[in-house]
């Protein structure tokens, strides 16, 4: 078989490619033989399908789109956050206008751009926020938050114009590190990396008596932000033992048009509603994240344990994860069940087939397209992770598994990260990978899991892979990937928003971790009932009452 020839360079500057590539610009993960082999029977492709590239956005950006703003009111963000903190740049206006969806990659490939915004600001500091949403509320200026960029729900669409204010230029600090509490105070715009980075090298830089840890780590964990975790709602791949976002902070500041909030940092109070749950994943339209109290974890590496499984089903690996998470025993913190379809493509992504592990499965009978992969780790103090994995190592036994060791988690460790760098690959030859994902109770997982994947593989030639990656004693999430090969924008958008339907339809939330955004906003009302919205709705006139934070997005036009 011929390798397709991939792009090894980092995109053209100025160009389209530039803006919807995803993460580092020299970053690749190139698909394997064993994956492109799969995808050609899938699809019905030769080999001359991968030698010419259908569309790379490769060309530079010359649309010459004005800003709308008037050259006063350019002047005042100039003047409140300097000269070169600001920019009209077509370039930078679109580049901060767009995240990572499939669909604002298929129209920047066509050199097709919708709503930009009219000016970016990088503001140095809390107080210049506060001046530029003063100021903005008098003007009417709509505000868009941009924070690393890894949005895959139209987050930084700017649906009315306006100014997009981006986060991680210069909000990017820990601005205090409290042992005793085990809590620090981070600005909203600081990177995973240099979070997760400078709480590890505690003892060096706040002379901490031991080294920790966020516990945050989504596939994002590289290009997300802080403040983005959290207004998003967003749940890292170790959540089952560490927590989602909204539960790993104790309070935020939130500079909003009717004044500041700042929350309280107390571990519980019973001091009637609180502010801070009404702020959780409300994705700016109250207002701007600028400060946050994190919990932190002590960072153990070496009590970290690992181990894999192999269950002979779908439903047998469920009940061993339900099992697992009502064992009241802890929980691991990497936790993960592939149905069959992943488990078929993972092992050849992974590097597992055609293993001695591959071998002795199919020598005692776990079979290809029925067989399902576990993943798992525990971290904590090392009686702790040993219990957790001789528990498990239990369940799994007693549900009919078979140990895999470590091996499967091992291989899969180190591209824990890289997997969305397949996508440009794969676009380059029309072919679409993206995901949505739902929070599901036990009781309705299979239910879920089976009609959505059946109309997702009611369209013809398509690959569906599902997994299960955050749990609790009550439920679980299903994140969905499906692969197909199509070059009509319309067509994948009719194609994806069915499925966000079904999804609805079929017992499953709107979203688990990747928020509302732009994406499924329409659906809100109808998910949520029309009193829960109007409280929504109150809370943002309360806010915002001129409708410049964030609009068009989880209100729709309120």
């Amino acid at each position: 078989m011929k390798t397709p020839k991939w792009i090894n360079e980092a995109p053209k500057e100025g160009s389209f490619r530039s803006i919807f590539k995803y993460g580092d610009p020299m970053g690749f993960k190139h698909p394997n033989d064993r994956l492109i082999d799969e995808l050609k029977k899938k699809f019905n492709l030769s080999d001359n399908s991968f030698t010419e590239m259908e569309s790379t956005g490769n060309n530079i950006i010359s649309h010459n789109i004005e800003s709308k703003l008037s050259i006063e009111q350019v002047e005042k963000f100039i003047s409140i956050s300097g000269k070169e903190n600001v920019s009209s740049k077509e370039y930078d206006r679109l580049y901060y206008s767009t995240g990572k969806t499939v669909e604002e990659a298929m129209n920047l490939r066509r050199s097709i751009i919708k709503t930009i915004t009219d000016l970016v600001v990088h503001p140095r500091n809390k107080s210049e926020i506060s001046a530029i949403v003063i100021y903005c509320n008098e003007q009417r200026i709509p505000i868009y938050t941009f924070g690393g960029g890894s949005s895959v729900n139209f987050g930084f669409y700017p649906e009315k114009g306006g100014i997009t204010i981006v986060m991680n230029t210069h909000l990017n600090n820990i601005i205090s590190f409290n042992e005793t509490n085990q809590t620090v105070r981070v600005e909203s715009g600081m990177m995973g990396p240099d979070f997760e980075e400078a709480l590890n090298n505690a003892p060096k830089l706040y002379n901490a008596k031991t080294s920790f840890t966020c516990g945050h780590f989504p596939q994002s964990f590289e290009y997300s932000t802080v403040g983005g975790w959290f207004i998003t709602l967003g749940s890292g791949q170790q959540s089952s033992y560490y927590g989602d976002a909204g539960e790993l902070v104790l309070g935020v500041e939130m500079i909003s048009p009717t004044g500041n909030i700042i929350t309280k940092e107390y571990p519980a109070t019973a001091n009637g509603p609180k502010i801070l749950d009404i702020i959780k994943g409300s994705e700016g339209i109250y207002g701007i994240i600028v400060e946050l109290t994190w919990k932190i974890y002590k960072y153990m590496p070496d009590n970290r344990q690992r181990f894999g499984y192999i269950f002979p089903n779908w439903k047998a690996g469920v009940d061993a994860c339900r099992e697992i998470s009502q064992g009241e025993f802890g929980m691991p913190a990497v936790f993960r069940i592939s149905d069959a379809e992943e488990t078929h493509h993972g092992l050849k992504l992974y590097g597992i087939e055609n293993t001695i592990f591959d071998k002795i499965m199919t020598f005692r009978a776990y079979k290809p397209m029925e067989r399902c992969l576990f993943l798992g780790t525990s971290d904590g103090d090392k009686h702790f992770t040993k219990n957790i994995k001789r528990k498990v190592h239990n369940i799994c036994k007693k549900h009919g598994a078979m140990n895999l060791t470590s091996f499967p988690v091992k291989k899969w460790e180190p591209g824990r990260y890289r997997d969305p760098y397949l996508r440009e690959d794969l676009m380059d030859y029309g072919i679409i990978i993206d995901t949505l994902e739902t929070g599901v109770s036990w009781d309705q997982v299979h239910e879920v899991h089976q009609q959505v994947r059946e109309f997702i593989k009611s369209r013809p030639n398509t690959i569906c892979m599902t997994h299960a990656s955050h749990f609790y004693a009550q439920g679980t999430n299903l994140y969905f990937i499906f692969i197909i090969k199509e070059a009509d924008i319309d067509a994948y958008r009719e194609f994806q928003e069915a499925i966000i339907d079904k999804i609805h339809k079929s017992g499953g939330s709107l979203s688990h971790h990747h928020g509302v955004g732009r994406m499924v906003a329409k659906w809100m009302p109808e998910h949520l009932g029309e009193e829960q919205m109007n409280v929504l709705k109150a809370l943002k006139k309360h806010f915002d009452p001129n409708n410049i934070m964030n609009p068009g997005k989880q209100l729709l036009n309120q």
